[in-house]
């Protein structure tokens, strides 16, 4: 049955991110079914899902309470229009992600992914400042190896030259702005990187702050860049610049949010409150696509007046608030409670910093380890410690190669990601790093 279903896929799915020339020279893992932590493919055989599916299931695969919920939506109805219309389920969870979010964010407006919901909150930071009269603001400032998505708008304030430089002729050209990320730095202290990222960010705005309607920025980590993470008080700081310049934040947190950071989300541990929240992946437990972007009145606010004032949000999806989605997301978070799901990831981050100094200590080719709760990158390198060469695809190879030990990873160039459910037990994360350390000293011993 697998090689049937290999041989349809290759002619007739692209898949993402993968260039298919090699795909359809190798052999496709077929995944059939899951449960837990573990993938299972059509020949029976079990793997743990290191990465989460993309980075998305919160309380493992198969959970019957996530099962159920969907089920008793879809004898009620699958999906309605929000366009004129409401729903229960949408109702009920726009009310539980505002009882739950940071700050002072109020309103839910409903997407698909975390493209889109990053594209509605640029939208609406462009279009809050033109309602407000301030129609100078128009640009949009992001760091340097940000990536944000892949539609046009989330791509503008991208800054991952691989993903994105070939569409440069297709971006709007709003003149956005980027800023030096505070990453790592040889012979530079976490808060030598934060002060001179943060003045960088005040000379910019001193400059620029009356063209600027918002700083977009991923809390804590900046995942696809190659999980680089930010020094302390970095993001309370960009908070206030920003504060203090009339400038919107808008936290990106498709990839950090939902308790991946130990927090539900990242921006609690520097008591940040953004304008704009941006959050998808884990927030149906990696079930069905939905995405959110959350607002504060005040931003709320100024789209509202009557018909003819042409104030309206005009932006739409028609999938906007599926019932069945919105069913699986409630129940996602009624999980997080009953489960004590935030617990768990503090514990086994805790046991995966330490396996992981271990396999550090027993294996020269990792140049850095960089994580925060369970959203952790592995960057590898020479013996000597230097950067592997780009063409060499060593990341890639590991993550093949970890396979042969039960294990399903996913490179970003030569880190190697360990992102797995949140749900995770102490002895699955254990095989995790093992395996982890097999598949390294596979490739590289």
């Amino acid at each position: 049955m697998a090689s049937d279903i290999s041989a349809r896929d290759k002619r007739f799915v692209w898949h993402p991110f993968t260039q298919m020339q090699e795909w359809n020279d190798d052999t496709p893992l077929v995944i059939e079914r899951a449960n837990g932590s573990y993938l299972i493919d059509t020949d029976g055989r079990e793997y743990l899902d290191g990465v989460a599916s993309l980075w998305v299931n919160v309380h493992g695969h198969n959970r019957r309470e996530i099962n159920a919920a969907i089920a008793a939506q879809l004898e009620r109805v699958a999906h309605t229009t929000l366009l004129g219309l409401a729903s229960p389920p949408s109702v009920t969870l726009a009310e539980r992600l505002v009882a739950i979010a940071p700050g002072k964010l109020s309103k839910v407006f409903y997407s698909d992914s975390g493209s889109t919901a990053v594209e509605i909150a640029l939208k609406q930071a462009f279009q809050y400042w033109q309602l407000r009269g301030r129609t100078s603001k128009r640009r949009f400032i992001y760091l340097d190896e940000a990536y944000h998505g892949d539609t046009l708008g989330a791509v503008a304030v991208g800054g991952i030259s691989v993903f994105h430089e070939v569409f440069g002729p297709l971006l709007p050209d709003g003149g956005a702005l980027h800023l030096r990320a505070p990453s790592p730095q040889v012979g530079a202290t976490a808060a030598e990187r934060r002060d001179r990222a943060l003045a960088a960010l005040s000379q910019l705005l001193e400059a620029h702050a009356d063209s600027v309607a918002a700083m977009i920025v991923e809390p804590l980590m900046q995942g696809a860049a190659g999980m680089l993470t930010q020094p302390e008080g970095y993001l309370r700081g960009v908070a206030e610049l920003c504060r203090k310049h009339e400038v919107l934040l808008i936290a990106d947190e498709v990839a950090t949010g939902f308790g991946r950071t130990g927090t539900m989300f990242a921006c609690e541990q520097e008591g940040v409150e953004p304008d704009l929240l941006c959050v998808a992946k884990g927030l149906t437990g990696g079930y069905l696509p939905l995405a959110a972007t959350l607002a504060t009145d005040e931003v709320y606010r100024a789209f509202l007046g009557p018909r003819a004032a042409m104030k309206t949000f005009f932006h739409g999806h028609t999938y906007t608030g599926n019932p069945l989605a919105c069913a699986a997301a409630i129940a996602c978070l009624d999980l997080f409670e009953r489960d004590g799901t935030l617990a768990n990831v503090r514990a086994r981050a805790a046991q995966l910093t330490e396996g992981l100094a271990g396999l550090k200590a027993g294996l020269p080719w990792i140049r850095e380890v960089r994580q925060r709760g369970l959203m952790c990158g592995i960057e590898l390198g020479t013996r000597q410690g230097e950067p592997l060469e780009a063409t060499a695809f060593t990341g890639a190879r590991v993550c093949q190669a970890v396979r042969r030990h039960g294990v399903i990873l996913r490179p970003l160039g030569d880190v190697v990601v360990l992102m797995p459910p949140l749900s995770i037990a102490e002895g699955e994360l254990a095989q995790l790093v093992e395996a982890t350390g097999k598949a390294i000293q596979d490739v590289l011993g």
